[in-house]
């Protein structure tokens, strides 16, 4: 596994730190303030910040070691790299809900701290008496001033001296601040959210114009014109002051605002004027243009918030007219370009201030190119696995408990022995004494790296698992390529293109016809527009060493949704069409 480009910051707390100017210093910055009362008060943010954290803290940490040519290993088992790493935030538990509060504090302000102390002074009875208490603070929550460092924890301040940057002591308090560097000045922070301040400020007086327009029932629904007469509905006690029609209309106002379910909410106030001011009903509103203009403002402006997040802006804006392989790729495009970065920047901060300096006190051989990395594994949800179990289990590699697991059904849908007697009678009804008096030898299973086993298998790098070549996406882009090509063709003949319009249609590129006409699902059936469109897949198959019954359910299934939903093929998408089979060969 290849290491990406780090630009994370992470500085334990030492005497030479104390001196270095407030303004990189400070974790009172009135900006980073005003990022979390954004987070508190726009749910954008909000959602923008928990998505990362919930990411993030399905991830598991453990330890590895860079090779020389820059892959990272994992770590042998009772390796002191190892345990170390396992002993993080005392364990797995702990471990999530550290990287979990990261992912806000990394989206929000753009950073936050880590304190660690020996359990043997703090006797917290979640932590291990003879490990460490762990504890994940804002940039609220501590303070540098005037060379001290204090922290604000379960509502007391707890002063962490500062350490010898000579000679570390392992045994000491740590205070770990953790942050994205700001490109321009990297003792500051950087964040999605710094940089959309002046944004989200357009976007709360926005949503204070639109609050405001729902409140404004000013005189219900606006004052009705009747000729006839000059009169104007009055109440008992009111007098002919030139000011009555002023206080009639606050009154409505104020009833319509204290009790929106009101008539005065919703029926208009009726005003008669001489007859021949006007010839018919008319109806005064009180509506301004900037009523809509307020809404389409507020739309572009969470857009453009959307964009400067740091993971595709549908998750944000929602993916109604995504389809399940678009909403995979997008997921997975959020885990590779929002989600991976901030896992190696609470990793790199880990690395540099907790593991290698316990491994470096510790005299350990090559303390230098051991690091705390992480494993997206458990984030990444192959598409189309229920085939892929039908699959599996007639080849004899799992169970039928683990085919039910992935199909969705329960235990208690498994047939009882005698439905599974009866089964076996008719696929065998041919038996006779002889036979059944002979022993029966089972077929041999083939050698596939299938594991059968129920247990929870140890994590791996995301990257170190099977990926897909770039001959085999090749070849299965040309196969979709060509189906869609030939579909497009049969399409044109088909009553879904009608013939006033098929002169124009044919000017449509043949493979993205169906983006421009309304295929319904069963039609790609009707009219056969697959049929033969898979004759070449077998041989890519065997090419690339997979199974051609899941290569073709694969390619065909995609292709199909393509077609239904009018969406144009992409190659991005490609990888997680065929990556369901990788697992099983030919």
């Amino acid at each position: 596994m290849t290491s990406a480009a780090l630009t994370a910051a992470a500085s334990r707390y030492v005497d030479r730190k104390v001196t270095r100017g407030a303004r990189n210093t400070s974790t009172n910055d009135a900006r980073q303030g005003l990022a979390w009362q954004m987070y508190h008060a726009t749910p954008e943010v909000r959602f923008a910040a928990t998505y990362m954290s919930n990411g993030m803290s399905g991830a598991t940490l453990y330890a590895g070691r860079r090779a020389d040519d820059g892959t990272i290993e994992p770590a042998p088992n009772g390796h002191r790299a190892s345990e170390i790493v396992q002993q993080i935030a005392g364990g797995p538990d702990g471990q999530s809900k550290l990287l979990g509060a990261f992912g806000k504090h990394l989206t929000v302000p753009g950073e936050g701290w880590i304190i660690v102390r020996p359990n043997s002074d703090i006797l917290n009875p979640l932590a291990p008496e003879d490990g460490h208490d762990w504890r994940v603070l804002s940039t609220k929550e501590v303070r540098q001033q005037s060379g001290k460092l204090s922290a604000l924890i379960d509502g007391e301040d707890v002063e962490i001296p500062a350490g010898d940057p000579e000679n570390l002591d392992p045994d000491a308090p740590v205070a770990i601040r953790v942050w994205e560097p700001d490109p321009e000045d990297s003792m500051l922070a950087d964040s999605p959210v710094l940089s959309s301040l002046e944004l989200l400020d357009e976007l709360r007086l926005l949503n204070a114009a639109v609050k405001a327009i729902a409140r404004s029932r000013l005189t219900g629904r606006g004052i009705l014109l009747v000729p006839k007469g000059v009169r104007f509905p009055t109440r008992p006690g009111q007098g002919e002051a030139e000011d009555d029609l002023i206080e009639v209309l606050m009154m409505i106002a104020e009833t319509a605002i204290r009790e929106p379910e009101s008539a005065a909410a919703t029926v208009p106030i009726v005003l008669e004027v001489p007859a021949d001011t006007i010839s018919d009903f008319k109806l005064l509103t009180f509506e301004s243009d900037f009523d809509e203009l307020a809404i389409r403002l507020r739309e572009e402006a969470i857009k453009r918030f959307a964009t400067g997040l740091e993971m595709p802006g549908e998750l944000l804006l929602g993916m109604g007219d995504t389809n399940h392989w678009g909403a995979w790729m997008l997921t997975s495009e959020a885990i590779r370009m929002g989600i991976e970065p901030k896992l190696a920047t609470v990793a790199y901060a880990l690395t540099q201030q907790w593991l290698r300096p316990l491994l470096q006190a510790e005299d350990v051989e090559d303390w230098h190119r051991w690091l705390v990395w992480y494993d997206t594994a458990g984030l990444r949800v192959r598409t189309n696995r229920s085939e892929t179990a039908l699959q599996a289990f007639d080849r004899g590699v799992i169970s039928a408990k683990a085919l039910r697991r992935e199909t969705g059904f329960e235990e208690s849908d498994k047939p009882t022995p005698e439905e599974e007697a009866e089964r076996k009678e008719k696929q065998n009804p041919g038996n006779d004494e002889e036979d059944q008096g002979q022993e029966q030898v089972p077929p041999a299973k083939p050698d596939l790296p299938v594991d059968e086993t129920q247990d929870e298998p140890d994590t791996l790098p995301a990257s170190a698992r099977p990926a897909p070549g770039e001959g085999l996406l090749a070849a299965a882009d040309g196969l979709i390529w060509a189906a869609l090509s030939t579909a497009g063709d049969k399409l044109l003949r088909t009553p879904v293109c009608p013939r006033p319009e098929r002169a124009k249609a044919r000017e449509i590129q043949a493979a993205a016809l169906h983006t421009a006409l309304k295929v319904e699902p069963g039609q790609v059936e009707q009219y056969r527009l697959l049929d033969g469109a898979w004759a070449r897949v077998p041989e890519i198959a065997k090419r690339y060493g997979l199974d051609p019954v899941c290569l073709t359910a694969a390619l065909d299934g995609y292709t199909r949704e393509l077609i239904a939903a009018g969406i144009e093929h992409s190659y991005d998408v490609v990888p997680a069409v065929v990556t369901s089979c990788l697992g099983l060969a030919a």
